[in-house]
């Protein structure tokens, strides 16, 4: 059996005025993430994961930020171009593990939505997906409430 294991990460500031998108999902806060897209950094990480588990660039390569037709970008595009890279070298996902580290909002109430998300695209059971969320105990940019990072890890299997 040929299996692939991919890990991404992405981090973005937080700023008043943007939408907080996590993981497909708008959360309600005061505060989003900047960024050239809609700085959804569980997607990004994820698409990231996959990525590096092809062996392909990373999303900065896909997906520049100098590219004005990634203004505002709706990271689900991000995924559905990763999810046809998998058909392409005939692979599916097996599981997604994601941790989300923020110190607010609380983001429990809003893990299963971005599951089902996430679910969605590839399409795989909510079951095969793991989102955690933690905090940065205070500490750094995140631990003061100035940045939201994730990382995703993801197991590829052929088909």
């Amino acid at each position: 059996m040929n299996i692939r294991i991919g890990h991404g990460y992405d981090i973005h500031r937080l700023v008043p005025g943007r939408e907080l998108i996590l993981g497909g999902v708008r959360i309600e806060s005061e505060l989003g993430l900047l960024g050239h897209s809609d700085a959804d950094v569980v997607l990004h990480a994820l698409a990231d994961a996959i990525f590096g588990a092809l062996a392909l660039p990373d999303i900065g390569v896909h997906f520049p930020n100098t590219d004005p037709k990634n203004k505002n970008l709706d990271s689900k595009k991000i995924l559905l171009f990763a999810k046809n890279k998998l058909r392409e070298q005939k692979f599916k996902i097996a599981n997604v593990d994601i941790t989300i580290i923020a110190e607010a909002p609380k983001l429990a109430p809003y893990t299963d939505r971005m599951k089902a998300a996430i679910g969605k695209i590839f399409p795989i059971q909510t079951s095969q997906i793991g989102i955690k969320a933690t905090t940065n105990e205070g500490l750094g940019h995140i631990g003061r409430k100035k940045a939201i990072a994730a990382f995703a890890g993801v197991l590829l299997v052929e088909i």
